[in-house]
């Protein structure tokens, strides 16, 4: 599923915002270790970084900011742990953006949704956290989709709504003719890559008017595929708006077209790519008893390894994995336990990730998670038993009008390679159980990928923070006075499917 619920269309701008920099900060943690060693009150300045994202996580701004305040007075400072703790700064008003509202403003809003609400229901799931919120310097801050989120976690809450509603799910989170295409046409054809759509992509940024001075450049940077042997080929870059712009390199990990525009008095701005490409399912038929541990592999090994700050074996992750796992030693089947695992939590609309110190984390403590946070759970957990994982992620679309962005991942199982999971489309309903397991080891042809990897840098290089660390499917934009965050700008995405035949024009 879409980890913004569909907000393109119902959220508020002040609330259209998701995830940032908790990658640039580990990066930078590390840079501060570093210099722990060769410069002067470096690692009394790393333990400030530290204190200080520990004081946001637990709400206590006013002494994070006062901290921050502190450490940037001193002109010592190195330039990586002040540019951490501008970012902690920066954490703290996009965290704001994301929980803007208080007690009487939720129970307002739900009880439009349940008419004869009672106080005890309201007081029980606050305290459950199906009311999703912060204690932000004593002051309780809820969610901004706290309320359709809690019919979506709490079956008795939904039970409660005076209209029930559909959960709005994507087509291919559902079994469809598709799905039996994709392994069908594998199976007949002997192949893994089959079932090719032929699309055609429309994808623009639009910065609100005003949003920086007239006559002042602006920088955006538009997500654009890399191809991918099999699964998507044959991209063609048809046009630009402006017309000039700079290609990120196919190599890029999370490709981009940058391009640049002034802004004009009272006017929005607006940055657009369009291109077609041909994409392809696939579906591997594993056969567990084939399945062996994976060979100590210097190429595999980065993928077997922690990766702060969201790919962290915590004990409560070993906990649950324990839990989980059991004493199964295969790894396809352990896959399957800890996939099945995953899917069980309850789907519910994501904070912006930049406001996440760890994101996998996150998803196992909270008890909802939304696809980026299931699929950085599942690779964290498949690490932690020798399972070596990647990431994938992009849009997804149908031959409707449904489009939304998604995250999914990689593993690795010898001897078969790296085959897909995509553990938020999960297990399907089916008796068939090459159906039901089709998203571990399979992908439908309804999706593009930006994105191998994440956190990566753009092409050429963002000056400012990024307004999302950990993906990059909206868009980036910002000017000479810094990034422009999810408030002052919005996306738009449409892909026509032109037909199955990769040759349709």
């Amino acid at each position: 599923m879409d980890r913004d619920g569909g907000r393109r269309a119902t959220a508020p701008p002040a609330a259209r915002a998701r995830r940032l920099l908790a990658h640039a900060l580990a990066n930078l943690l590390v840079l501060v270790a570093m210099l722990s060693m060769i410069l002067p009150g470096s690692a009394m300045a790393a333990d400030t970084v530290r204190e200080v994202t520990a004081l946001v996580d637990a709400g206590r701004f006013d002494e994070a900011q006062a901290r921050i305040g502190e450490r940037l007075a001193d002109p010592q400072s190195p330039a990586p742990i002040r540019r951490a703790l501008a970012f902690e700064r920066e954490r703290m008003r996009r965290i704001r953006l994301d929980f803007p509202h208080d007690a009487a403003e939720v129970m307002a809003r739900l009880r439009r949704e349940i008419p004869d609400l009672r106080p005890g229901e309201f007081a029980a799931w606050d305290a459950s956290g199906a009311l999703e919120h912060l204690l932000i310097d004593g002051e309780r801050r809820y969610f901004a989709r706290a309320v359709s989120n809690l019919f979506r976690v709490n079956a008795e809450a939904a039970a409660r709504r005076a209209q029930p509603r559909g959960g709005g799910s994507g087509p291919m989170e559902t079994l469809n003719a598709h799905h039996a295409e994709v392994r069908d046409a594998a199976k007949a054809e002997g192949r893994v890559h089959v079932a090719p759509r032929r699309i055609r992509v429309v994808q623009s940024l639009i910065v609100d008017a005003d949003a920086v001075p007239a006559g002042e450049p602006l920088s955006a940077w538009i997500p654009y595929p890399r191809a991918i042997p099999g699964q998507q080929e044959d991209i063609r870059l048809l046009g630009t708006t402006p017309e000039a712009h700079v290609l990120a390199p196919e190599a890029t990990l999370q490709r981009t077209v940058h391009m640049s525009r002034v802004a004009v008095a009272g006017e929005p701005t607006e940055f657009s790519v369009e291109y077609e490409m041909t994409v392809r399912g696939q579906y591997h038929a594993i056969d567990p008893e084939r399945v062996v541990a994976t060979e100590a592999d210097a190429g595999l090994a980065p993928f077997l390894a922690e990766r702060a700050p969201h790919i962290v074996f915590t004990d409560e992750l070993r906990r649950f994995s324990q839990q989980v796992v059991g004493d199964e030693s295969n790894p396809y089947r352990i896959a399957r336990r800890l996939f099945a695992a995953v899917d069980r939590i309850p789907w519910a609309s994501a904070r912006e990730y930049s406001t996440i110190s760890n994101i996998s984390d996150y998803a196992l403590r909270t008890g909802h998670a939304d696809c980026g946070q299931q699929t950085l759970l599942l690779m964290s957990l498949l690490r932690l038993n020798g399972i070596p994982t990647r990431w994938q992620s992009g849009m997804v679309y149908s031959d409707g009008d449904y489009d939304n962005l998604h995250d999914w991942g990689w593993m690795y199982l010898a001897p078969y390679g790296w085959v897909p999971m995509d553990v938020t489309s999960g297990l399907l309903d089916s008796d068939d159980e090459d159906l039901r397991w089709f998203y571990l080891g399979g992908l439908d042809a309804y999706r593009i990928a930006f994105n191998d990897d994440y956190s990566q840098p753009l092409f050429p290089p963002k000056r400012h923070f990024r307004s999302e660390t950990v993906d990059s499917q909206r868009g980036e934009v910002e000017w000479q006075g810094g990034n422009l965050y999810f408030d002052q700008w919005d996306y738009r995405f449409s892909a026509q499917v032109l037909g199955p035949d990769p040759d349709a024009r």
